[in-house]
């Protein structure tokens, strides 16, 4: 589908109240309840140095570790498959479910398989698809993209759930209350896990020393998507490799407390192969596709920081620009923060340029992620790069140039500012700003501050006169 303009995006995010409310009610909750678990956690700093190096070292020696991964899920029973694009690895999943056969497959959440268009590669091939994280069920019955890389369906609000379950379930029941809507998605889903040819999912954590895949969920779907199929097919990127389960429960500490406030997860599961003689149950081949989809080229080009990532959301529970806008206005698979470095490299940085420039650098998403990714840094970078490449648009290089030359001349500057305040207080009422030139992007959908009645040099001076 064609996406309008990222302004166009925030503009209708701006005015969509119902957004806010349901934003809000989720991130707000998150933001508490990871807060609260950092302060019960005294080692909390020391593991995320940890953390970021058992990450930095994968990064650093990934040819190895995925060539020790490769042969050591091999030996298990695995197939191991290799794709350099998004492409080649749709290609790869929908060739191995037409070879099963597969008239349905169920889908465990994965934020990988959103961001190589497996959906949609199902979908062209005739292939029914159901999700079944509960999130993921809503938003598949809305039509809608994940709003978030947790909670997929964060925009929507309790109100909008209940009236899609009635118009898309076959026994809806009284959803009355949340566990009523629960149960209603568990009767719907509990007969197409069994009827299932194929169960697809992701992978927290690739195991190098075993060829495990590490699964960690809450609700239990990922289990069901992956124990009655057939055929288990796992889709995964490079990045998520750690050299031993111990390593991958160090992380696991980080992520769960940075994701949700818990502890641990309510289910943390290893598969390792397919079924054994004497198992009494799983499936009887395993796939797994390791996904690159431009990870080597993040390596090449300076963002390896960025391959630390353990999609646990943190850094989009605390971003004043997602909290205002949610996860669509982005326009990518990845929203927030995280997605604003991304995208650039996975859609290319010509149309995505203002992503980068989404965020108040106020730094806030690199002090609770949980493995120190300096995401103000990495933006940075790419609006250095976009100044280099031409892509900014003629009037924002024009007034970038014009304020250059201003505030290289303090004698001009500063007159010019205190002018400027005296102006926009002009347009002040009860301290706050509802109308005023120039300034439609923000009064439309919220009031401006009235401000100071002096420049903030004016104030410094009187309150330190030798300054």
């Amino acid at each position: 589908m064609t996406q309008p303009a990222f302004a166009a995006r925030v503009d209708r995010a701006l005015a969509d109240p119902d957004l806010k409310r349901a934003i809000e009610r989720t991130t707000g909750t998150a933001r508490s309840k990871r807060a609260a678990a950092v302060a019960a956690w005294p080692d909390f700093a020391a593991a995320r140095e940890l953390g970021r190096d058992i990450k930095d070292h994968v990064t650093a020696n990934l040819d190895h570790y995925l060539l020790t991964f490769e042969r050591n899920a091999t030996a298990a029973g695995a197939i191991v498959h290799w794709a350099r694009t998004a492409q080649e690895a749709c290609d790869i999943v929908v060739g191995i479910c037409k070879a099963a056969g597969a008239a349905s497959v169920t889908r465990a959440k994965s934020m990988l398989g959103e961001e190589i268009g497996l959906p949609h590669a199902l979908a062209d091939a005739g292939i029914e698809r159901v999700e079944t994280d509960l999130a993921e069920h809503i938003i598949q019955l809305a039509g809608d993209p994940p709003s978030h890389i947790v909670w997929p369906a964060l925009h929507k609000t309790r109100e909008q759930v209940a009236a899609l379950f009635r118009a898309h379930h076959h026994d809806p029941g009284a959803l009355a209350t949340v566990a009523a809507m629960v149960a209603s998605a568990r009767r719907e889903l509990r007969r197409r896990f069994m009827a299932a040819d194929v169960g697809i999912s992701g992978a927290n954590f690739l195991i190098a020393d075993t060829g495990a895949v590490c699964t960690v969920t809450n609700e239990g779907n990922a289990e069901l998507t992956t124990t009655p199929p057939r055929v288990h097919i796992v889709t995964a990127g490079i990045e998520k490799l750690v050299p031993s389960t111990a390593h991958a429960m160090s992380l696991l500490r980080l992520l769960v407390r940075s994701a949700t406030g818990a502890e641990v997860t309510q289910y943390t599961t290893f598969h390792c192969g397919p079924r054994r003689p004497g198992d009494a149950d799983g499936p009887t081949a395993f796939h797994i596709v390791l996904v690159d989809n431009g990870r080597s080229r993040m390596l090449a080009e300076g963002l390896a920081e960025m391959l630390r990532c353990l999609r646990c959301g943190a850094c989009l529970n605390h971003c004043v620009v997602f909290r205002q806008i949610g996860g669509h206005a982005y326009g990518g698979t990845y929203p927030g923060p995280m997605g604003a470095v991304l995208t650039p490299v996975l859609d290319g940085l010509a149309g995505t340029q203002d992503l980068p420039h989404a965020c108040t650098l106020n730094g806030q998403c690199q002090e609770v992620c949980p493995v120190a990714i300096p995401l103000p840094t990495l933006l940075r970078g790419w609006r250095e790069r976009s100044w280099r490449e031409g892509l900014e648009p003629g009037v924002v290089r024009g007034s970038l140039f014009a304020w250059r030359f201003l505030v290289l001349r303090p004698a001009l500057y500063r007159p010019a500012t205190a002018l400027a305040l005296r102006v926009m207080r002009l347009f002040a009422r009860r301290g706050w700003i509802a109308r005023m030139p120039l300034a439609g992007g923000w009064t439309r959908h919220r009031d401006l501050p009235s401000p100071a009645r002096q420049t903030f040099m004016a104030q410094l001076r009187q309150r330190r006169p030798s300054a």
